[in-house]
C-alpha cells in the first residue's frame, strides 16, 4: 500500500562497487584468494595463506577475475577483517559465469552481500538500514567497509524476524518449494510473500494493522497465521462488497413462477449500511443453491431445505418448498423441483439461503495451510524436512462454481464477500468469460484449526 520512493537495484552500481573494489585493494584492505570454499567455511579458520600477498599482485589477479581468466570457485577477493562471530576475512566478490537479469552479460565477477550492502545504502543516503536479528553479526563488516574506504557510513539497526507457524519464510527455502513445482510461483496464494498475499486478496491495510498489533521487538516473534486472517476479515468486512456465489450447483426448478420473464432483485453491497447502495441480481425460475444446502433426510438440527422443511431465498422475499426431486441412473440428485411462496405471508422458515440465477461460471481457488505441522522447519516436529511435510489438500480447485452477474465487469484483485462463503478476490489468471476467484479468508477463524 505503500509508494516507496525509489525502487533501486545494486547492479545499479556494479562500476562504482568495481572502481571501489580496486581501491580496497590498493589501500591493502583486500586480497585476491585461492581458498576453496570448504576451506573457509565455519569459523575461526585459519589465514589464508594469500592474505598477505602484494597488493600489485591483487590488483593483477583481481583484473584477471574480471576478465574471465579464472573459473568459478578458483579465486575471489576477500576483506581483511575479523567479524563478531569470528568469521575472517568475508568474501566481497566471486567469479560466476552467469549473465545477470539486468546487466546481461557485461559481468563474470559479482559482488557479495557483505560488500555490496553498506556501499549501496552509503551511495543512496540511507541514514538507518533496518535488518533481521540474523545480520548483527555482520555489523561490523557494514561500518569496517565503509570506514575503510572514507565514505559515508549509515547507522544499521537490527530487529526480530517475523515469523508465521504452518509456512518457511525464508528466500532458499521457498525458491526449494517453487524448483520442486510445491507451488506455482513467488506469488502462490499459499506463500506469505507479500506478492502472494497481494494475489490471495489480502489488502495492505490488513497487513499493517497486523504487524501494529504485534510490534516491533528485538525478539524473534513467530505468530498464528489466524491472527493475520483475523486483520484481514476486519478490513474486508468494510471494503468487500457483497455478491452471491455456489461452489457446488444444485439446480431448483420453482414450478409456481410468479412471474412470465426474470425478476429483478435489488441486494444490498454492504447489507449493514445500505446507504452505500445496492446491485441488481436477476431473479427467474431456475436457480442454483449449494448441493449442502438440501438434504433428504435431515439430521437434527440441520436447519436448510429438506422435503419437510421450506428454506427462505436471501434477498428474493421468497421461501421455496420441495415437491419434487429428481435423481440420475445412479441415484444421484441433479434437480430439485419446488414452489415458492412470498415471505411475508409464507412461515418464517428456519435459515435463508444463498442462491443464483442466470449466473456467471468461474472457477473458484480455495487454499489451506500449505503445511501440515505449525513448525515446518523443525527436525524435531518434522524429521524428513520442510519438503516431506507439504499438505496435499493445500489448494482445491473448483472449476464449475456460478457466480450472480454483478461481478461481471470485475477486475484483477477486486475484492468481494460471497455470502455465507468467504472473502474473494480476481485472480490474474481471470479471462474474458471465465472469472478465477482466490479465498483469501473464510467469513470466521475455523474452529477445527489449530
Amino acid at each position: 500500500g505503500y509508494q516507496p520512493y525509489a525502487v533501486t537495484h545494486a547492479s545499479d552500481y556494479f562500476d562504482q562497487l568495481y572502481t571501489w573494489a580496486l581501491e580496497l585493494i590498493r589501500r591493502g584492505q583486500a586480497y585476491v584468494c585461492h581458498q576453496k570454499v570448504e576451506e573457509i567455511k565455519g569459523h575461526n579458520p585459519l589465514p589464508s595463506p594469500w592474505r598477505d600477498r602484494p597488493v600489485e599482485e591483487s590488483l593483477l589477479l583481481f583484473e584477471d577475475m574480471r576478465k574471465g581468466k579464472f573459473g568459478e570457485g578458483e579465486a575471489t577477493l576477500r576483506m581483511k577483517l575479523v567479524m563478531e562471530d569470528g568469521k575472517m576475512d568475508p568474501v566481497a566478490y566471486r567469479v560466476k559465469f552467469t549473465p545477470h537479469h539486468r546487466t546481461g552479460d557485461k559481468w563474470c565477477i559479482y559482488p557479495t552481500y557483505d560488500y555490496t550492502h553498506c556501499l549501496c545504502d552509503s551511495i543512496e543516503h540511507i541514514t538507518h538500514s533496518l535488518c533481521t536479528k540474523e545480520f548483527q553479526a555482520r555489523r561490523s563488516s557494514y561500518f569496517w567497509l565503509c570506514n575503510a574506504l572514507d565514505v559515508y557510513c549509515p547507522v544499521q539497526w537490527e530487529y526480530g524476524r517475523l515469523n508465521l507457524l504452518y509456512t518457511v519464510v525464508s528466500k532458499r527455502k521457498i525458491i526449494r518449494l517453487v524448483e520442486t513445482g510445491a507451488v506455482r510461483d513467488w506469488d502462490d496464494p499459499r506463500l506469505f510473500t507479500l506478492t502472494a498475499l497481494r494475489r490471495r486478496g489480502f489488502p495492505p491495510e490488513a497487513i499493517n494493522n497486523f504487524c501494529a498489533r504485534v510490534g516491533v521487538t528485538v525478539a524473534q516473534a513467530t505468530m498464528e497465521p489466524h491472527l493475520l486472517e483475523a486483520c484481514a476479515r476486519e478490513v474486508l468486512n468494510e471494503q468487500a462488497p457483497r455478491a452471491m456465489a455456489v461452489l457446488e450447483p444444485l439446480k431448483v426448478t420453482i414450478t409456481n413462477f410468479p412471474a412470465p420473464k426474470a425478476l429483478e432483485v435489488l441486494v444490498p453491497n454492504f447489507p449493514a449500511d445500505e446507504s452505500r447502495g445496492f446491485h441488481k441480481v436477476p431473479f427467474q425460475s431456475t436457480v442454483y443453491i449449494e448441493e449442502t444446502d438440501f438434504r433428504e433426510e435431515a439430521d437434527k438440527g440441520y436447519k436448510r431445505l429438506t422435503p419437510g422443511q421450506p428454506v427462505g431465498l436471501r434477498h428474493a422475499g421468497y421461501v421455496i418448498t420441495i415437491q419434487n426431486i429428481i435423481k440420475d441412473a445412479n441415484g444421484r440428485v441433479i434437480e430439485l423441483e419446488v414452489t415458492c411462496t412470498k415471505s411475508d405471508v409464507a412461515e418464517k422458515p428456519k435459515a435463508f439461503i444463498h442462491w443464483v440465477s442466470e449466473p456467471l461460471p468461474c472457477e473458484v481457488r480455495l487454499y489451506e495451510r500449505l503445511f501440515l505441522h505449525k513448525n515446518p522447519e523443525d527436525p524435531a516436529e518434522v524429521p524428513g524436512g520442510f519438503l516431506s511435510d507439504l499438505n496435499p489438500d493445500s489448494l482445491r480447485v473448483v472449476h464449475n462454481a456460478l457466480v450472480d452477474s454483478s461481478v461481471l465487469s470485475a477486475r484483477p484483485f477486486d475484492k468481494f464477500q460471497f455470502e455465507r462463503l468467504g472473502y474473494f478476490s480476481v485472480d490474474p489468471d481471470s479471462a474474458e468469460g471465465k472469472l478465477v476467484f482466490n479465498r483469501t479468508v473464510t467469513l470466521k477463524e475455523d474452529p477445527g484449526k489449530a
